[in-house]
């Protein structure tokens, strides 16, 4: 398995958000999660993280399997490299270069706007976010129209779930 796929325009790229996505009060996942302090440069201050051990592990899979393009698009993007190296994942392309970052609802346009830069890369979409991703309305069905993205909001003190990963895999493979 390479270190790092090459660019594959079949392969769909995930936007992975983080607080509430991966790092969740109650993960699940079958066994107990992980949690830990980490440091930020940019705010600094540490802040808690938790997260279940199997969600990274298929995470991680999936982008050094070549089925999708993970790349962070979060607020931890200035200090993506921290996650990166507690979750044992490779260096990721950051969708989000603003400096300072905004926080919370402020971020959203941001957001918002590296999804649409996906899609006209000519890309497939993954998006993941607990609070960024639109609801019902035009600017949803300008991202999923035919098909091309596949948006996932999950429960911020659960995180992704095992389905939404089973969902990832599917759409992944139906771009093969």
């Amino acid at each position: 398995m390479p270190a790092h796929p090459r660019p594959d325009v079949h392969r769909p790229v995930w936007l992975l958000d983080v607080d509430g996505v991966v790092n969740a009060d109650r993960p699940g996942w079958g066994g107990p999660p992980r949690r830990t302090m980490v440091w930020s440069d940019t705010d600094r201050v540490s802040y808690r993280i938790r997260w279940a051990p199997a969600l990274l592990d298929r995470i991680r899979c999936l982008h050094l399997g070549g089925a999708v393009e993970v790349r962070w698009c979060s607020t931890w993007c200035p200090d993506a490299h921290r996650l990166e190296q507690l979750w044992r994942l490779p260096p990721l392309v950051s969708a989000l270069d603003a400096d300072p970052m905004p926080r919370g609802a402020d971020c959203w346009p941001l957001k918002r706007a590296a999804a649409a830069r996906v899609l006209a890369e000519g890309r497939r979409l993954v998006w993941t976010d607990d609070e960024a991703i639109p609801g019902p309305g035009a600017a949803r069905d300008r991202l999923t129209r035919g098909g091309r993205a596949l948006l996932i909001a999950p429960r911020f003190r659960q995180g992704l779930q095992p389905a939404d990963l089973d969902l990832i895999e599917s759409f992944a493979d139906a771009t093969a």
